[in-house]
């Protein structure tokens, strides 16, 4: 397809912009890497809520969403769980400021607050980096995918040689992918954090307008007849049972024998048995979520929040940004596909590219200048996520091995310069990853399935388990990253057959998370048993400056023989109602948006009142008592020997 003139000009400028202002802002950002990589902790929480939300609006992720709208129908809102999109309910609710009263820079900064500054804490600082360039490295070809395979759609062809094509037939997406990586990195690199904001509130405005034009281009263009004659029974349904029923060849229009491969799409994903997988992603779900945000730009929202209290109410302000926009644009367009079949998929109707739907449909249906205007918000999205997840690696190097190993007496600036260099370093790795995947739903289930299956364990049981020590965080996060890196080479050489008469396929990452878990948490209790636990003092301090609740009754008690003013977090059975009406709330606020579109008010009408009953108890029973549960704090002061304990109060 040949853009217009002026849609090219549209997308020229913004770039141009973008640039401008990383440059722009890179004077205030390079002063020190406190200033690099979290802003100075000067951010507003509301504005970092929408850089969040932003960096989340990826372009990969929308076209997997979808894709999967348009295969699974409304039953596609519980499949996100995969990943899991509740965790940000998790960290809504009590993990965020749990998180935030380190004050610590990184992840595996933070780690010094839970395990000290021994052998044990520096193998978990030493592991933590390690996970985190590695989940890093997957999100950037995560993202590579997408851009590249959005982009291909639109542009003209780099590589025409069909000899070269029939060898490499992604030559152009990863070109395209390529040239639009360099440029963002050129921003991300100069302004570190302070730019990476500043562009995403920009980058979500674009997204929010091309959302909301593309939700109103369907409903003008496609009716509800129109959706009702290309979609299966049970498609606008979000209920199901043991089996999904979903059945497309049942689907009475012209369409439906070249549909068929839907029904295919659905086996191979192995959602078949929708119950099944149901129970696997909330008992996958709810411990992933409970072990915190993992070290990528998530947690680096967090940590740059202004104190507990702006992290907790940064998080929400995630889900109500995010989620609605974003359905928004996926309903319309999944109606527009679905009711477009056959004039989309005219060379491939017998084995379609679902994750190509939404250039597909915009390259077909929507106008020159608006055009610009949608590609601008949907390279913003890809620029969004990607600025964010390069912002995140380079703080563990910089900061967690470079200043903290190699030189940690160096000028300000002189970190600054070893972020740019780290920065390209990670950017040049995720790319090269990027050349060898095949498709963006590969690299998402091994992300979210294998590799956090590795990551959960360990993060879990630091949280809530007073015994838990350095060296069992170590080997517990050596078991389950090590064991997802097998699986996944013993998968890509075919040798897990034995798989194969699961109830899920053999190629399902899902069926490795059990066992990676297992093996982890296996190496963690191991680990921590047979060595020491970790000095009263890190213990005390730590338990008593978070406060978190869980199995710490033994240091509990040690705490109030320095401060008998102290009272234990009861706060448990409210956080966890809270939590269930959150996600309540969540899956609500991406439903509502998708019974709009489609124009089923009845569902739309029952949607709005669960969003009010569920953002009232919200307020009443969490958001009224985050000042009183996390705005003020005494941090505990050890005594010297045969003097009183002092306590000094301050302010987050």
């Amino acid at each position: 397809m040949n853009l217009h003139i002026v849609d090219i000009a549209i997308i020229l400028f913004y770039l141009a912009s973008t640039i401008f202002i990383g440059f722009y802002i890179s004077k205030k950002a390079s002063k020190n890497i406190h200033n690099y990589f979290l802003g100075g902790n000067n951010f507003k929480w509301w504005i970092l809520g929408i850089s969040d939300a932003s960096g989340m609006f990826d372009i990969a992720g929308t076209m997997l969403i979808v894709y999967w709208l348009s295969v699974y129908g409304l039953k596609s809102m519980w499949i996100p769980w995969i990943w899991p999109v509740f965790n940000q309910i998790f960290l809504m609710v009590y993990l965020s400021p749990w998180l935030r009263r380190s004050n610590a820079m990184t992840g595996a900064e933070w780690l010094k607050t839970r395990f000290g500054t021994g052998r044990g804490a520096t193998l978990s600082h030493f592991i933590v980096v390690i996970f985190a360039l590695i989940s890093v490295i997957g999100f950037l070809s995560y993202g590579f995918k997408g851009i590249g395979k959005f982009a291909a759609a639109f542009l003209p062809a780099l590589i025409t040689n069909p000899s070269i094509l029939a060898q490499y037939p992604q030559i152009n997406a990863n070109l395209y992918a390529l040239i639009l990586m360099s440029i963002t990195t050129v921003y991300v690199v100069k302004g570190g954090m302070m730019s990476v904001v500043a562009t995403e509130v920009i980058q979500y405005c674009i997204l929010t307008v091309s959302a909301i034009a593309i939700g109103i281009i369907a409903m003008y263009h496609v009716s509800p007849s129109m959706t009702n004659s290309v979609i299966p029974e049970g498609w606008k349904s979000m209920s199901f049972g043991f089996n999904l029923n979903l059945d497309w060849s049942t689907v009475s229009s012209a369409m439906a024998t070249k549909v068929t491969a839907f029904n295919q799409w659905i086996k191979n994903d192995g959602y078949s048995m929708f119950g099944l997988l149901f129970g696997m992603m909330i008992f996958k779900g709810m411990f992933v979520s409970a072990a915190g945000p993992a070290p990528n730009y998530d947690m680096q929202r967090i940590l740059s929040t202004r104190n507990p209290v702006e992290a907790a109410k940064m998080n929400s302000m995630v889900s109500i940004v995010l989620n609605p926009s974003r359905y928004f644009m996926a309903a319309g367009l999944t109606v527009l596909a679905l009711t477009n079949f056959d004039a989309l998929y005219k060379s491939s109707v017998s084995s379609p590219d679902f994750e190509a739907i939404l250039p597909q449909v915009l390259a077909h249906y929507v106008p020159a200048g608006l055009l610009g205007l949608l590609m601008a918000g949907f390279i913003a999205a890809f620029m969004s996520n990607f600025a964010a997840t390069v912002n995140a690696a380079p703080a563990y190097i910089v900061n967690d091995i470079y200043k903290r190993y190699i030189n940690p007496n160096a000028e300000p600036k002189k970190y600054v310069r070893m972020s740019y260099i780290a920065s390209i370093a990670v950017v040049v790795v995720g790319i090269a990853t990027g050349f060898f995947v095949e498709s963006i739903n590969q690299v998402a289930l091994w992300i979210v399935a294998s590799l956090w299956g590795g990551y959960t364990a360990a993060n879990v049981l630091k949280w809530y388990w007073w015994r838990f020590n350095g060296y069992g965080y170590f080997w517990g996060m050596v078991s389950g990253i090590a064991t997802s890196l097998i699986l996944l080479l013993l998968n890509n050489l075919h040798l897990l057959t034995f798989l194969d008469n699961w109830p899920l396929p053999a190629n399902s990452s899902m069926n490795s998370f059990p066992l990676i878990f297992l093996i982890s948490i296996i190496g963690s209790f191991v680990a921590t048993m047979l060595t020491k636990p970790e000095s009263d003092e890190v213990l005390m301090k730590f338990y008593h400056n978070v406060r978190p609740w869980g199995f710490w009754k033994p240091i509990h008690q040690k705490v109030l023989k320095i401060d008998p003013q102290f009272v234990a977090n009861k706060n448990f059975k409210r956080d966890m109602f809270n939590v269930l009406v959150g996600i309540i709330w969540q899956i609500t606020l991406m439903a509502t948006p998708v019974f709009l579109v489609i124009r089923e008010y009845k569902s739309l009408a029952v949607c709005i009142v669960i969003l009010v009953v569920t953002s009232l108890l919200l307020k009443l029973n969490w958001w009224d008592k985050l000042e009183a549960t996390y705005g003020e704090r005494a941090e505990l002061k050890f005594p010297a020997p045969g003097s009183a304990s002092s306590l000094v109060t301050e302010k987050d």
